[in-house]
């Protein structure tokens, strides 16, 4: 059981974890690019050195973990009370859409880092991308109420892996207010995978 000067503790590294990571997300806003930004460069924005920086985030891959991880607690710590009484489609779009907005105050950085992270380079971050990009698609798929198993499941998995992907190609792209052509393309996915298969429908009938 931790005492109160460990939980001290832990909440004075959650708060300048966060402060480094709003202050490298403020920077490459700035100088409008994420790729080149160096731990170097942010220790001298935060005042401190590159040893403190290190101490939390090894490299920019890592603090770009760490925006996309908040903006995964962004769109779990929603009330999801009474998603259940929703068709299973608005259920989908709500839950994702969360992520989607939770990255949306920083989206031109936002897509930087995805175009750094899939630069051939840095081809080592490829893998650990397919174990987050299967983690959200199962957090989706239990926060929006969607509880199969087995054959049903796998289906499911592969529609909303491919709808996601492509809703985050238009996001990446989209300068539109609060990106609303990204939120059209989800939103006619849903309609169109829910007409052409309705691979949900059997087991949610709302």
């Amino acid at each position: 059981m931790a005492t109160t000067s460990q939980h001290a503790e832990q909440i004075s590294q959650a708060v300048e974890s966060d402060r480094i990571l709003n202050a490298a997300l403020e920077l490459a806003t700035e100088r409008d690019n994420w790729y080149d930004l160096s731990l170097v460069t942010l220790a001298k924005y935060c005042d401190t050195s590159v040893n403190h920086i290190r101490h939390y985030y090894a490299d920019t891959n890592a603090i770009a973990n760490a925006w996309f991880s908040r903006a995964l607690e962004a769109m779990l710590a929603a009330d999801l009370e009474d998603i259940e009484a929703l068709p299973v489609k608005e259920r989908l779009e709500a839950v994702i859409w969360r992520w989607f907005e939770a990255l949306s105050p920083y989206h031109r950085v936002t897509a930087q880092m995805l175009g750094a992270k899939l630069h051939f380079p840095h081809i080592h971050h490829w893998l650990p991308m397919v174990f987050d990009l299967s983690r959200l698609v199962q957090f989706w798929r239990e926060a929006a109420g969607l509880h199969a198993g087995g054959r049903r499941r796998q289906v499911e998995e592969v529609f909303l892996t491919g709808i996601f992907l492509a809703t985050l190609r238009t996001w990446c792209r989209d300068e539109s207010l609060q990106q609303w052509q990204a939120h059209e393309r989800l939103l006619s996915l849903l309609a169109r995978a829910e007409r052409a298969a309705a691979f949900w429908l059997p087991a949610d009938t709302h």
